[in-house]
């Protein structure tokens, strides 16, 4: 039984980028924190389905969709050694917890955004997933 999954958590995770997915890369090239922004209990298979947003120190491109940290942010999450730092909201891993090759058992969380960060992030991501990207991890 994995453990409970939080929005807002920032956890390690090699994250895998929609560019390296469509060139047909399978495995994330670095851990990396990750935000949490969906963590659902399925009714039907009683899994934890998990939508996974990278951290990143790059500034977005123009055409990405991203929030800026705040420091105090930052410091709430674990990555107080970043500068500066972006979540990225217009693509996403989709990913099941009991069922990730990435994963771990009792993996350690980072740190949480603030419900006041995380609202931000997550209304972002709700309008950035229309056309948005889903890279599955399942495989």
């Amino acid at each position: 039984m994995s453990r409970e999954y939080l929005p807002g958590e920032v956890i390690i995770y090699p994250y895998l980028w929609s560019w390296q997915d469509e060139r047909g890369e399978t495995e994330g090239r670095k851990d990396r924190p990750t935000c949490v922004v969906v963590a659902v209990r399925g009714a039907s298979d009683g899994l934890t389905h998990l939508a996974l947003l990278a951290i990143t120190t790059q500034p977005p491109q123009a055409d990405r969709i991203a929030l800026e940290v705040p420091a105090i942010e930052c410091r709430r999450a674990g990555l107080g050694d970043l500068k500066q730092c972006w979540v990225v909201v217009d693509e996403y891993n989709y990913d099941i917890a009991e069922r990730s090759w990435y994963i771990e058992p009792g993996g350690k969380t980072l740190g949480r955004f603030s419900k006041a960060f995380l609202m931000k992030i997550a209304s972002a991501f709700a309008g950035a997933r229309t056309s948005g990207r889903r890279v599955s991890r399942l495989d």
